[in-house]
């Protein structure tokens, strides 16, 4: 024999679904539900979020998202701030696929997305005199790398990995996608990008005699 449910016991389970997919919701909490992380992208298998190590000098770095900038200072005509809102919203994003090499041994395939630095870079009007640019990120660390080799390789800096923001351990706001370049050189947490003529001029890691171009090709230790 078949049972009827009285249709307003079926109307309120139905509301009470309802409520659930939408809100992320429960009857015992109000749990909202996560972003989903990104595993193909275009039939290519990614790494997982999880799978980095944590080497950071200082360990993951909380920003203060009230008091961020990120800076664009130096060898420039047009010196610029902007807010994280300003370089989200206000520029157009790129998605690429990029691997990350670590001289531990360990590496990672991730889906970046980001603004290309040199969309940045116009807007603060380079100098010619201007050949590399420097780093610098919350944590005091900073690396380098040649004006050329940013705007050519259309480098990105990462606000989405996965298609999730970065979580503060991997550089919540930005990252340096430096691809084709050994891990030293992917500084998270940057919070300013310095033009300089000091075309010797030596990061964290390189000051301890780490290769300064990073190339992956090459050893990462000079020898």
């Amino acid at each position: 024999m078949r049972t009827m449910i009285p249709k307003t016991i079926l109307l309120a389970t139905l509301l009470s679904i309802t409520m659930v997919l939408v809100n992320g919701c429960t009857a015992t909490g109000t749990n909202r539900l996560q972003p989903v992380e990104i595993k193909e992208y275009q039939g290519e298998k990614l790494s997982s979020i999880n799978d980095f190590r944590e080497n950071s000098i200082k360990g993951p770095q909380h920003v203060d998202m009230a008091q961020y900038k990120l800076k664009i200072t130096g060898l420039v005509n047009n010196p610029r701030e902007y807010t994280y809102d300003d370089v989200i919203s206000n520029h157009q994003s790129y998605e690429k696929v990029v691997e990350l090499d670590c001289v531990e041994g360990w590496n990672v395939v991730i889906l970046w997305q980001g603004v290309l630095i040199k969309d940045l870079l116009a807007e603060a009007q380079v100098k010619p005199e201007a050949k590399v640019i420097i780093f610098h990120a919350y944590d005091g660390y900073t690396t380098s790398l040649p004006v050329d080799y940013i705007i050519n390789n259309n480098i990105l800096i990462a606000y989405k990995m996965n298609g999730v923001t970065l979580p503060p351990e991997r550089g919540f706001p930005f990252e340096l996608v430096a691809e084709s370049k050994w891990g030293y050189k992917w500084e998270k947490w940057v919070t300013e990008m310095e033009l300089s003529d000091d075309v010797n001029y030596r990061g964290y890691w390189e000051s301890s005699g780490y290769s300064n171009s990073g190339d992956l090709n090459q050893d990462f230790f000079d020898r």
